[in-house]
């Protein structure tokens, strides 16, 4: 039987005083769990070893190019997706930004943009603070749909009911574990189409639109 490890369970072996948890090879660390470990300094046992090795992961669906891209707050989390994503089998475009001096976000977020659009990329990934601001740059753009995660759940829901292609997420608001986590939930869900296919015409028949009546079209 799996055993599973929450945050809750974490926080609580922490106020006990308890500075290490023991796991073996039916033991799940949730990645918000995870992340609070990291942040306290909990060790990680697993039973006759003092460390656990992390499995390959390998591409597993037909995306292949993600074009990825962070304002200054997401910067160092954007280098450890790159690795991330480079070790998991993806084709990275990195547009930047390459480092942690101050910057505005939309210069990136429209650049990802601008690449799916153009066929360079299947997904973006953008990082700023909260993952809201970029989302709303990238859904300026026609055709191109945009949501902030915050959870594994959030993400599911983005790619099956909304087709979305490009994911935003807070730096600042979520743990590195948790971003990884999320990332994968993107990446590997389908579009199941149906009735959610309807809905998404409803919204591409608002942008058409929007564009026919600023351009005296009718």
């Amino acid at each position: 039987m799996k055993k599973l490890i929450t945050e809750d369970e974490i926080i609580r072996l922490s106020k006990q005083g308890i500075q290490e948890v023991l796991v073996d090879s039916n033991t799940i660390i949730t990645p918000s769990a995870m992340d609070r470990i990291q942040n306290i300094k909990m060790k990680i046992l697993r039973k006759n070893s003092t460390s656990i090795s992390e499995e390959n992961i390998s591409v597993t669906n037909s995306i292949k190019t993600i074009a990825i891209g962070s304002d200054h707050t997401g910067y160092e989390m954007k280098q450890i997706l790159i690795t991330y994503l480079k070790e998991m089998g993806y084709q990275v475009i990195d547009v930047g930004t390459n480092s942690k001096d101050s910057c505005d976000y939309p210069d990136f977020a429209l650049d990802i943009a601008k690449k799916r659009l153009n066929g360079e990329c299947e997904r973006g990934i953008m990082l700023d603070a909260t993952g809201i601001p970029s989302a709303i740059v990238i859904n300026k753009i026609p055709t191109i749909r945009a949501a902030t995660c915050y959870n594994e759940f959030s993400a599911k829901s983005a790619r099956e009911h909304n087709n979305v292609c490009v994911l935003c997420v807070g730096a600042k608001s979520l743990g590195e574990e948790s971003i990884k986590s999320i990332v994968n939930v993107f990446l590997n869900t389908e579009f199941s189409g149906g009735r959610h296919q309807r809905r998404l015409d409803k919204i591409t028949a608002i942008e058409q639109n929007l564009f026919n009546a600023k351009n005296g079209n009718k």
